[in-house]
């Protein structure tokens, strides 16, 4: 049984490092993970997507539509733009911040209204949070990633609090591990 997740969002806003968390706390546990290159434009502004496959033994780090057991999504619109991907049942961990693409920045067009609840009515599993707000009150709003798989991480009841907060330590920094351990901590009890 392998486990699909897709991290979206838009460039500069820490998918590498959720990516890189979440492959190292579930190859903790033992799995085989395999873990995409981002696909987009990794320049602050684009859409990107990185895959994230676990199990006993995953072969390609690809993932199809109606592939996706999780999407933790940055921001609403890349939700709903790879929503697509989610298997039926599947759960969706989505930060309620709107960030507007080009064609909104130059008015050719306008941001969709109602994102989640049409993610809500395709029968998703909706988790939906000011991951923002939540990464200011830890101390910076580029903690936004953290909070984000701070509250994704309830979703795994075989991985404990103590071998997420041990990935974390390996994966950032010691001087933002204070900061990033509050915005998991909030994102996690939110």
């Amino acid at each position: 049984m392998t486990t699909n997740v897709m991290i979206v969002g838009v460039g500069g806003q820490g998918s590498l490092l959720a990516s890189k968390l979440l492959g190292h706390v579930v190859m903790s546990k033992g799995y085989d993970v395999k873990v995409s290159e981002v696909h987009g434009m990794s320049q602050r502004g684009g859409s990107v997507v990185t895959y994230v496959r676990f199990g006993n033994k995953v072969y390609s780090p690809i993932i199809d539509k109606g592939e996706a057991d999780f999407i933790i999504s940055f921001e609403e619109l890349e939700a709903a733009r790879y929503l697509p991907y989610l298997k039926k049942g599947g759960s969706v961990v989505v930060n309620t911040q709107q960030i507007d693409p080009m064609p909104v920045i130059t008015g050719k067009a306008v941001y969709p209204e109602g994102l989640l609840e049409k993610i809500e009515q395709s029968g998703a599993k909706l988790h939906a949070f000011d991951a923002l707000a939540l990464a200011n009150k830890a101390g910076s709003s580029k903690a936004t990633n953290i909070a984000l798989m701070g509250k994704f991480s309830k979703l795994f009841e075989d991985i404990s609090e103590e071998e997420w907060l041990s990935s974390l330590k390996a994966c950032v920094p010691a001087k933002f591990l204070e900061l990033n351990e509050k915005a998991f901590y909030l994102g996690r009890n939110s």
